[in-house]
């Protein structure tokens, strides 16, 4: 296998407006975020995606050169901007204003997806943002999951609901229609309470694992991760830390615990390793620059 791990989605420039009035850079997007975080514990990780011709674009072909990250699959787009995210504090903690509404990343369509790739690839992550960009995204996603099936790969899915992106009942078709081609299911508590009307933590698994997929790794924040299978589950406990800024947690134990998965860690082992990975992100600010490299990783473990 050429890679552990392929990645869609989207990725943005983020503009965090400090005390100064200075605005400081930075990235997000949260399926980059997974990929980096995957690179990061030596996983063979890439990126499927698409940017814009401008500096922004450049620039996260850099970042993800710099960590590792695979460009091969990233499209430039030359009629189309790469998406952009700005920070600005408030008295609740941070405002978000998003300039992605026809980003490059929003026109992508399945006919960009790299198909051939899918049979040199262990792995295949994508989100519900993935999918709520554009009407593009939409039918591309769709496309990967089953296309990534028939090649025999396994399929990823966080669901990362962002009702300011759609509506209720239509995320909730579309991700509960991707829940059930996936094998590998990556909700979050709060998504899955939303999603499902469900309050409890085993019930959301069951429900989930009722869905199709062989595991679901359920992030519970502040209450750690619970990890079930047909054969067994096991409540993690939160790794002890002091969090400054939750940024991106979701997203590392995402990378951290897919990249265990393809070195052949077993699902309960990786999240155990995947949970240790995201309290460590909460203890840097930003989405990118605290997510833990492997050997810090380990040594938290020991």
């Amino acid at each position: 296998m050429d890679f552990d791990l392929l990645c869609f989605g989207e990725a943005m420039m983020e503009l965090t407006r400090m005390g100064s009035g200075d605005y400081k850079a930075g990235y997000g997007g949260d399926t980059s975020n997974c990929a980096i975080a995957a690179a990061r514990q030596g996983a063979r990780a890439g990126y499927v995606t698409a940017v814009g011709d401008d500096a922004f674009g450049r620039e996260l072909i850099d970042l993800w050169q710099r960590e590792n990250v695979t460009t091969e699959f990233v499209r430039t787009d030359s009629g189309a901007p790469t998406g952009l995210y700005i920070i600005t504090p408030s008295p609740a903690g941070r405002d978000f204003a998003y300039y992605r509404a026809g980003s490059a990343a929003s026109r992508y369509a399945a006919a960009d997806l790299p198909l051939t790739a899918l049979r040199r690839t262990r792995i295949v992550q994508l989100s519900g943002i993935s999918q709520a960009i554009g009407p593009g995204p939409l039918v591309a996603g769709e496309t990967l999951i089953r296309e990534a099936r028939s090649a025999g790969c396994e399929v990823a899915y966080d669901t990362n609901l962002r009702l300011k992106l759609w509506d209720l009942e239509r995320a909730r078709a579309v991700m509960h229609a991707a829940m059930a081609g996936c094998t590998i299911a990556l909700p979050s508590i709060d998504d899955s309470r939303i999603l499902t009307g469900l309050e409890d933590a085993d019930a959301i698994a069951d429900a989930y694992l009722a869905m199709g997929p062989r595991v679901v790794a359920l992030k519970m924040g502040e209450a750690g991760a619970m990890i079930a299978t047909a054969d067994g589950r096991i409540r993690i406990a939160p790794h002890p830390v002091t969090p400054v800024d939750a940024t991106g947690a979701g997203d590392t134990f995402d990378g951290a615990f897919l990249a265990r998965l393809a070195a052949g860690n077993d699902p309960f082992a990786a999240g155990q390793y995947a949970a240790v990975a995201a309290a460590l992100t909460t203890t840097g600010f930003g989405a990118v620059l605290a997510i833990p490299h492997s050997d810090r990783v380990q040594s938290n473990l020991a």
